[in-house]
């Protein structure tokens, strides 16, 4: 999941010019934002579990996360505001727009994110993504155009300093990741720019439900289509299953729902600050659950790239 920027948000648009919250609901927003964060920050965990111990294939627990995320995506957009949910239908124009979403940003950000898991684990892949913040700020400066600010210079020097003293573990003559967990980490941060701007004007008009619901479906049966996922089937006990009906139904609908209401509440800025819980929940639990160690230049490359999300903001 990605966090929302002022000028456009990953996924739902949410303005700058929400009131801002005092008293009970800022406090409630907050803590829903951090939910939020945090199970997606578990859902990296929980999928890295998947694929090591049960040999669960990245592209297969994509598909099935996309194909059965996408109705509880559509059930809430139903139940909330069934008009938009049959008014899509009737525009041509929108749904073109949403099977570009569908490919350009859900797809990308799934396939990437996923396999930059099973290459690495989840706080790498979390924490490289959280680089779309710094792409997102060069971008926004270019578009308005205007040149950064003094902290936002501070940020992308962090940035670069955070990938790469994870990239190298602070020995530039070699790569402390594998070269294609550092590529899909890489990939997870361009997908996630694209998330960030790709769906906004489409989640103005129709709203985050009936916009990641169509998206969620359309990807899900493209990659379905592609890779044949019935082909693919892993062998699951009961708690195997259990971890994959929690990745869908809490790591990727409730993240999504939690956090998007939480920064709808409180505001983008406030909650691209407190989406760092979702590469510390990643990576602690990475180390408690999965046995993961990180030396010390990649700790602290991935303090650099925290620091990075406050700082640009």
């Amino acid at each position: 999941m990605l966090e929302p920027q002022a000028q456009s948000t990953p996924e739902g648009t949410i303005e700058q010019a929400t009131p801002d919250p005092t008293g009970n609901a800022l406090i409630r927003g907050i803590v829903i934002t951090i939910v939020g964060g945090a199970l997606w920050g578990l859902n990296g965990t929980v999928a890295k579990y998947l694929m090591d111990v049960y040999r669960v294939e990245p592209l297969w627990l994509a598909c099935a996360r996309e194909l059965v995320a996408c109705w509880l995506f559509l059930g809430a957009a139903w139940v909330r505001n069934r008009s938009r949910l049959t008014g899509v239908f009737h525009d041509r124009r929108s749904l073109a727009s949403i099977v570009v979403i569908a490919i350009g940003a859900i797809l990308f950000s799934q396939v990437a994110y996923l396999l930059a898991i099973d290459w690495t684990n989840s706080g790498t892949a979390t924490v490289l993504q959280a680089l779309s913040m710094p792409i997102v700020l060069i971008l926004v400066c270019i578009r308005t155009p205007r040149r950064p600010r003094r902290r936002e210079v501070a940020g992308l020097i962090l940035a670069f300093t955070g990938t790469y003293l994870m990239a190298t573990g602070g020995n530039p003559s070699q790569l402390a990741l594998p070269p294609q967990g550092l590529f899909w980490g890489l990939m997870c941060a361009a997908a996630a720019t694209i998330l960030s701007i790709l769906p906004a004007q489409m989640m103005r008009k129709w709203g985050n439900f009936v916009v990641n619901g169509l998206a969620f479906l359309m990807s899900g049966l493209i990659l379905a289509c592609v890779y044949h996922p019935w082909n693919h089937m892993p062998t699951l006990d009961a708690f195997g299953w259990a971890l994959v009906a929690f990745s869908i139904v809490f790591g990727t609908f409730g993240a999504y729902g939690l956090y998007l209401q939480g920064v709808k509440e409180i505001g983008s800025v406030r909650g691209s600050i407190l989406s760092t819980s979702e590469p510390l929940v990643a990576t602690i639990t990475s180390v408690l659950l999965m046995g993961v160690s990180f030396s010390l230049p990649e700790l602290l490359g991935m303090g650099c790239i925290l620091v990075t999300v406050v700082l640009t903001a």
